[in-house]
């Protein structure tokens, strides 16, 4: 990785999230980052070769399995090339995976794309998606911790059906944060969204928008510009 795209995830960063490299001039007001997903793209390699964007990448390849459109055949693979590319400053990898969930037919494994990573000074962001709810307090805390432990950032993403689970996770983040683990969290979904701009005030590291709401990626985003005002209105 170059120097240039240096990513510190010691305080907060906004990531664009986006399928197309070609929208990062437009992310540069108000992102730090690009999460480039990979997952969604046509020839992410082949993009990323061409690169020559202002601001650091964030990969994900993001299975079926967690939400994503990747089928398992070189999903790591193509993590591992990625990060090789002078401006990927972060790969996220499931903790799932991490945790030796089968990944299909790949050269490399888990263990060796998270030491890849660390070759090209990449960071590794840990992650965990729950679409379906929220989980009580005591999975929440062991979930960001494993996270955490096992990543550069630990990422836990839920769903919140009411604003109590979506404040369950905001406590969540608040504890980690005390214990000195470094995560990042968001509660996707009607009940969660304000979370995204909240969640930075109780110590959340990343967060994630597209450029443009009609392109978002996950439920309840934000589009960039306005997380960006929230978030900086708020810390």
């Amino acid at each position: 990785m170059s120097d240039a795209y240096v990513l510190d995830l010691d305080s907060f960063r906004l990531c664009a999230s986006t399928a197309d490299l070609a929208a990062e001039p437009a992310a540069r007001e108000h992102a730090d980052c690009v999460e480039f997903r990979m997952d969604l793209a046509d020839d992410p390699l082949d993009a990323l070769s061409t690169y020559d964007g202002d601001l650091p990448l964030l990969v994900t390849n993001r299975p079926r399995w967690e939400g994503g459109e990747t089928a398992p055949y070189n999903r790591l693979d193509a993590l591992a090339a990625a990060v090789e590319h002078e401006a990927v400053a972060a790969v996220d990898v499931e903790l799932a995976t991490l945790r030796g969930r089968p990944t299909g037919t790949n050269e490399v494994d888990a263990e060796g794309l998270v030491a890849h990573a660390r070759e090209h000074d990449a960071a590794v962001v840990a992650s965990v998606h729950d679409f379906d709810g929220t989980p009580p307090a005591a999975t929440l805390d062991l979930l960001l911790r494993a996270a955490a432990a096992a990543g550069d950032v630990g990422k836990l993403a839920v769903t919140a059906h009411t604003k109590g689970e979506a404040l369950a996770l905001l406590a969540a983040t608040h504890r980690a944060t005390a214990r000195g683990d470094r995560v990042a969290t968001m509660a996707m979904g009607e009940h969660g969204s304000h979370t995204r701009a909240v969640a930075p005030v109780y110590g959340s590291r990343l967060g994630y928008a597209p450029v443009d709401a009609a392109d978002a990626t996950a439920p309840g985003q934000y589009d960039l510009a306005t997380l960006r005002r929230l978030v900086d209105d708020l810390r």
